[in-house]
């Protein structure tokens, strides 16, 4: 990355929220510089403008940025795959572990009596869980497909999250679900996952 834009991030990240004018005199670089590679940053998804300040000078409000969550340091993917080779390992039956897993993640889901509200609700509770999912009608049955993996930072390493999405169906919709697609490319270009009753 360019060392402004390297810098602007780092500054950032130590003073969360800034002006264009204060991160310019920190990193004593001239403000529209700063406001150059802001652009890029914005645009490449690490930066957002979070307000503005008034009253510091005539004219146009002074914005103030941050760095998005994209942009903030974390170890979820290498706490989250700790965790589950953890669980995994001291767990004499995986099956029944992912099982308890899937209905904690299911949350207070409450099953409709129709199938087609059922898969409604369940592609509603999945879509906050972020797998962007859909369900259609298909001559084996409804068929729900996932267009995000929300454990993609952690597939290779535990392939048994696959297992997981097919029990958190299962508990959602009351039958079990078999996964017939994974990550398997769309016309539009974006891998999908499907699955349907078994």
């Amino acid at each position: 990355m360019q060392l402004t834009r390297q810098q602007i991030i780092e500054y950032l990240q130590t003073n969360r929220v800034a002006t264009s004018i204060e991160m310019s005199r920190a990193l004593q670089v001239t403000a529209a510089n700063i406001r150059h590679h802001l652009q890029i940053l914005k645009s490449a998804g690490l930066v957002e403008e979070v307000g503005s300040e008034t009253g510091r000078s005539r004219g146009r409000p002074t914005l103030l940025y941050s760095l998005t969550e994209n942009a903030l340091k974390h170890n979820l993917d290498g706490l989250s795959s700790a965790l589950l080779k953890a669980l995994l390992a001291n767990s004499p039956n995986i099956s029944e572990s992912l099982n308890r897993i899937a209905v904690e993640l299911s949350g207070d889901f409450q099953l409709a009596a129709n199938m087609h509200t059922r898969l409604n609700q369940a592609v509603e509770r999945l879509n906050e869980l972020q797998y962007q999912a859909a369900w259609e009608a298909s001559p084996n049955g409804p068929r729900l497909i996932f267009r995000n993996c929300p454990y993609a930072l952690i597939l290779n390493e535990h392939p048994e999250l696959c297992h997981l999405d097919a029990e958190l169906l299962a508990v959602l919709l009351e039958r079990p679900y078999r996964q017939t697609v994974k990550l398997e490319r769309l016309p539009e270009g974006a891998p999908h996952c499907s699955f349907i009753a078994r």
